[in-house]
Formats: structure tokens, C-alpha cells, sequence
């Protein structure tokens, strides 16, 4: 199968014959070039790089007739054409014209080239065309990166607390340590001496002697609370008259016996 009878490909199947009872109006089909121009200015620039020339050294002959054929193209296929690509064409047949003509020959006076201003335009138009490509070429949201969407089942936030200044700080811990003096709580220690104990040391101690010396019943060791509790205790023990403190004379040795 030669590419010469395919008429047309549907889908990249190739269509060699034509569906019976086929009608198709004129103008339903609609013709899509090759190369799409954004304006006269850019179809000039593809006719001039298409031919790998120089912007500067432009042949204005060859570009004008080139783009004459473009615009007759267009018009036989019946593409509606703009205002700006006619007067870009008669802009051209004017700059041509003026080439062909002799130039005066006068002196002290240079005649500006008429293909100055149509350089200087297509120039800038390139320097348009190339930073629209460059910007075109950059990432752009939502057709070459898409931002990544998340629902996260988070419980709610708690509501912001307010903001607390350093004396207001101070302030608050100065009242906690009010009330922290105003509730101290007083510890009693247990009594580690008892007087009853006590009176029955000493009265196992004069089991064991009949008499013994006042001094010798008193624990220094003990410190004061110590000789408090054994005097207490001696001083029940004659209350009850279970001992007896004798003294043979006056600043004689006080001694202790049981009754």
C-alpha cells in the first residue's frame, strides 16, 4: 500500500476508500498550515531563517517575492486574512521599489537605506520572540507542576493561648508563693523518749543495785531532752514512792535506792 492511495488516516488507521453517499460541504473542511504565524513580522523572520541568512544582509527581493507566495497561498485556500499582513506587503513593494529606483547623486547628503527600519523592527521582534520561548520553557503551575493536595484527618487545633508579658509572669509567681506560706504545715516529730520507758530502766537498775549514785542514772550522751526525760522519770518514781533520794549530810552525794 503506497502512501499515493491513502486519502486520509483515522485514528492511525490508514482510509483508502472513500464511505458511499459521502457529502461533504465546502466549507467544513478547514485547512491547518504547517507553520502558524503570530503576525506579518513573524512570517518574515521564518522566510529569512528558513534561507539561513543574515537579519542584516536581508535580500528584500527574494523575501518580498516569498512572502507575496505565502500571502496568494492564503487566499486560494480562502483563509481570511488580517489588515497588518496586506500592509506589510505593500510596505515591502514600497521598500523594493525604492531599491530599484537610481539613487539621486547629491553630495554632502547619505540617503538613509530603506531596509534600516524593517531590520531594526524583525531584530527587535527576534529579542521579543526569543524571551517569550525562554519564559515559555519554565516550569509553569498547573502544566508542568501540580501542587501536591493532602486531607489530613487532624483533630482541631486548641485555640491560641494569649500572649503573657514577663511582669505578668512575675506577678503569677509571686501569688503562688503567697498561698504556698499561707498553707505551711507543721511537722511534729514522734517523741523518741517516753517517761514510763524511762521509769523502768531506772527501775531495773536499782534490781540490780540497791543504791546508785544520782549522776550515774544520767545519760550525757543524750543531750538535754535525755536528762529532762530521766529527771522526769525519777521525780514520778517518788511520786508513786517507788524509790527514795537520800543524803547522808549536807553537799554529800545524792544517791537513789528502791523502797
Amino acid at each position: 500500500m503506497s502512501e499515493a492511495t491513502i486519502l486520509a488516516r483515522v485514528r492511525g488507521a490508514p482510509v483508502v476508500e472513500l464511505p458511499e453517499n459521502l457529502y461533504i460541504p465546502p466549507d467544513a473542511l478547514r485547512v491547518i498550515l504547517e507553520e502558524t504565524f503570530e503576525g506579518p513580522l513573524d512570517l518574515l523572520l521564518y522566510l529569512i531563517r528558513r534561507q539561513n541568512l543574515d537579519i542584516m544582509a536581508v535580500s528584500i527581493t527574494r523575501v518580498t517575492e516569498q512572502y507575496l507566495q505565502y500571502i496568494g497561498l492564503m487566499e486560494r485556500l480562502k483563509i481570511e486574512l488580517a489588515a497588518e499582513y496586506l500592509l506589510m506587503a505593500a510596505w515591502l513593494a514600497e521598500i523594493k521599489s525604492r531599491l530599484l529606483l537610481p539613487k539621486p547623486e547629491t553630495e554632502g547628503e547619505d540617503e538613509e537605506d530603506p531596509r534600516a527600519e524593517l531590520v531594526r523592527r524583525l531584530q527587535e521582534y527576534e529579542r521579543i520572540k526569543q524571551a517569550a520561548q525562554e519564559l515559555d520553557a519554565l516550569p509553569r503551575l498547573g502544566r508542568d507542576l501540580f501542587p501536591a493536595v493532602l486531607a489530613a484527618d487532624l483533630p482541631p487545633r486548641p485555640p491560641a493561648l494569649p500572649q503573657l508579658t514577663l511582669e505578668q509572669l512575675a506577678e503569677a509567681f509571686r501569688q503562688v508563693l503567697d498561698r504556698a506560706e499561707k498553707r505551711q504545715s507543721h511537722t511534729v516529730p514522734p517523741e523518741t523518749l517516753s517517761v514510763r520507758e524511762r521509769m523502768s530502766q531506772v527501775l531495773a537498775r536499782l534490781r540490780k543495785d540497791a543504791a546508785v549514785a544520782l549522776e550515774s542514772l544520767f545519760d550525757l550522751r543524750e543531750g538535754r531532752a535525755g536528762l529532762v526525760v530521766t529527771f522526769l522519770a525519777l521525780l514520778e518514781l517518788c511520786k508513786e514512792g517507788l524509790v527514795e533520794v537520800l543524803q547522808s549530810e549536807p553537799l554529800a552525794p545524792i544517791r537513789v535506792q528502791a523502797r
